[in-house]
């Protein structure tokens, strides 16, 4: 029943998915063509600023609300409530990410830029948060029409910037600027939805904030651990390596992250709310995650491999027929990608338990343990090195996982006064 369940929901959310990486294909395509060498790599060092920004409000504020609001009506005083304290949450962190940016970002970012790029990802993000709150709602066709628009509007950014000539720093400020304008289209469907029946803004619920700041607090290990790893490797590469060597490594990294959006949306629309909702009921969660956990990575592994085998005419189909020459790097890529799918599920226990000093130290020890690969591996291998650490890390995290969640289930079974959850 509860297999059935997760197919059925993630069939559900397929369009949108489908939707969400023909933009981010596209996108890869027209800046490998028309951005220059090194395009790719810039996009993706652009996209891990945008991530870092974003990561509090998407990973933190969306996740409470994603477990706050699935039993309330929607209009209800209580609804209203949880959805403007994650509205004023996600004004706040964005507005302090941006002025991070400019503080510490130099000459790169002067204020106009800053200004231009807050703005837009506050617009991002916002509709970002009424998209979760329809997903939750069940309203999964508005859901799908905002990941068309945001996909569309970012492209036609890029390709506006691109056919007035602009340098690739203007185009990929054009590229935020187009996607925050899918907010109009997500504030319309809200209000048809009846998402935002009496609610006027207001100063927010302190409850609701102190709710919605452990997640926010669990998210900041995300970000902090992860997304600022990301981000200096990137700079790194871009230092260090040529424009058309860090080029390789991105077409696989951006290959890597088109079917990872796959895998990350249907875990955090359909997985993550089935278990939080399973949570008083510990050995029926244990079998839902044993069924989802045998369904993934069976086909993970079939789609993977099939991957393997058409490395070399789809990097050439979907970026360039020189990035074809970065195949030798995809095999450790999907392995470890394999891992880090399955191992998310694992990952999932510790952030229902809405328990952050757990949480907080796997993301610290994974990122550590990261870190010292990078460090290790980078400068004895080059770019081989960097897909040979991402592999490894989610080897050695996957072995801890599935250790430590096994060995709860054992210490459950012999003792009922255990919660494995």
């Amino acid at each position: 029943m509860h297999l059935r369940a997760f197919v059925r929901g993630s069939l559900g959310t397929s369009a949108a998915l489908l939707a969400r990486a023909v933009g981010s294909l596209l996108l890869n395509k027209i800046i490998v063509l028309y951005g220059g060498p090194g395009s790719l790599a810039q996009l993706g060092r652009f996209q891990a600023l945008m991530g870092l920004v974003g990561a509090l409000p998407a990973t933190g504020v969306q996740v409470g609300v994603t477990t706050h609001l699935p039993p309330l009506h929607a209009g209800a005083p209580r609804y209203r409530v949880w959805l403007g304290a994650a509205a004023w949450l996600t004004g706040l962190l964005v507005g302090v990410g941006a002025l991070l940016v400019g503080a510490l970002g130099g000459g790169e970012w002067p204020v106009g830029r800053t200004v231009i790029f807050g703005l837009a990802m506050l617009l991002v993000t916002g509709q970002s948060l009424l998209g979760a709150a329809l997903l939750v709602a069940g309203r999964r066709g508005g859901y799908v029409a905002l990941a068309v628009a945001i996909g569309a509007l970012g492209l036609s950014g890029v390709g506006l910037m691109l056919v007035l000539g602009q340098p690739i720093g203007r185009v990929l400020l054009g590229y935020v600027v187009g996607q925050g304008f899918s907010f109009g289209l997500a504030w319309v469907l809200a209000i048809r939805a009846g998402l935002l029946r009496g609610w006027r803004p207001g100063w927010p619920s302190q409850v609701a904030v102190r709710g919605l700041l452990r997640f926010v607090l669990m998210a900041a290990g995300t970000q902090l651990f992860g997304q600022a790893i990301g981000y200096v490797l990137r700079a790194y590469l871009i230092k260090h390596y040529t424009p058309a060597a860090t080029d390789l490594w991105q077409a696989v990294d951006k290959l890597s992250g088109n079917y990872g959006m796959v895998v990350a949306v249907v875990l955090g629309t359909v997985f993550h709310p089935r278990l939080a909702a399973l949570a008083p009921q510990p050995a029926e969660q244990r079998r839902y995650v044993n069924s989802v956990a045998g369904l993934l990575a069976v086909g993970l592994a079939l789609g993977l491999g099939l991957l393997f085998v058409v490395r070399r005419p789809l990097l050439s189909l979907l970026f360039a027929p020189r990035l074809a020459a970065a195949a030798p790097l995809l095999a450790p890529q999907l392995l470890g990608d394999w891992a880090r799918f399955l191992g998310s599920l694992f990952n999932y226990n510790l952030l229902v338990r809405g328990r952050p000093g757990p949480y907080l130290a796997v993301q610290a020890g994974a990122s550590v343990l990261y870190s010292g690969l990078l460090m290790g591996l980078v400068p004895r291998l080059g770019l081989p090195g960097v897909v040979d650490a991402y592999a490894l890390h989610y080897w050695l995290l996957l072995i801890g996982y599935v250790g430590w969640y096994y060995r709860k289930g054992a210490l459950a079974r012999r003792s009922p006064l255990i919660n494995p959850t």
